[in-house]
């Protein structure tokens, strides 16, 4: 059993530095580090890298945010002042992704740089990312699971539990779950697959996509506030497009690194 300090680190008079914020700039240093040094070994480009990480950076935390807000519109639309209150939580992975991904894509185009292979070069400081910034929600106390008397449970103070879980002291920590999850997906690319992958570019980060989603898809079932769209949970559902995706990616890399005479048979 164990419980969340609180979510704030540091308290300097009315300035408060929450854990949060702290998390969120440790893993964007830590991988900005690691992913420069990749590039650097492998002979690209890594201060225009750099570059193109801060572009997507910036771009993951504003769709990480909208996409929260787009599954909880009618909260927002009652308390506009909160749409910006993101040290209170309220960023959707999801939403980083397609946000992040999107415009780095465009960032890389822009600058006639080899899109795959940058994408490949940062696929392990994502996910290494995601697996430091879980444990922001362990300190602001929310992305918790349903109850339980685990031995690892979690204890969430009364404030922050569902109105209708108030009975309940102790809660699965999914959290935890997944970032062990992203710790065993960074493991896998970093040590397992990241050479063995540098001829095919594009298919280290179609594995991190796919082994990211493939976890969130069975975590996210033991979620109590999963955004929702009608009856299906919506981090489910895009984490099947993401599998799909990735799937269907590592096929078509497969088949254009096969020689021409292979292929049609």
């Amino acid at each position: 059993m164990f419980s969340a300090p609180g979510p704030i680190a540091l308290q300097f008079g009315p300035v408060a530095i929450r854990w949060y914020g702290l998390l969120i700039a440790a893993s964007v240093l830590l991988g900005t580090t690691l992913a420069h040094r990749e590039a650097l070994r492998r002979g690209q480009d890594a201060d225009q890298l750099v570059n193109a990480i801060v572009v997507s950076v910036i771009a993951a935390l504003v769709g990480a945010r909208l996409y929260y807000i787009l599954f909880n519109l009618d909260y927002y639309l009652a308390s506009p002042a909160k749409m910006v209150a993101v040290w209170e939580g309220g960023l959707a992975i999801h939403g980083g992704i397609i946000g992040g991904g999107g415009i780095g894509t465009w960032y890389l185009r822009r600058k006639g740089l080899p899109v795959l292979t940058f994408l490949d070069l940062v696929a392990p400081s994502l996910v290494l990312g995601q697996a430091i910034g879980r444990w922001g929600n362990f300190f602001n106390q929310e992305a918790f699971g349903t109850p339980t008397n685990l031995p690892w449970k979690l204890y969430i103070d009364p404030p922050h539990r569902p109105a209708a879980l108030q009975g309940h002291e102790y809660f699965h920590p999914t959290f935890l779950y997944e970032s062990l999850w992203n710790l065993v997906t960074f493991a896998v690319l970093y040590f397992g697959l990241r050479t063995r992958m540098v001829r095919t570019p594009g298919a280290l980060f179609l594995a991190y996509l796919g082994l990211y989603s493939l976890g969130r898809f069975f975590i996210e079932a033991l979620r109590i506030d999963s955004l929702m769209l009608g009856r299906f949970r919506v981090a489910q559902l895009v984490s099947l497009v993401f599998v799909l995706v990735a799937a269907v990616g590592m096929l078509v890399l497969g088949r254009r690194g096969r020689p021409a005479d292979q292929r049609t048979r």
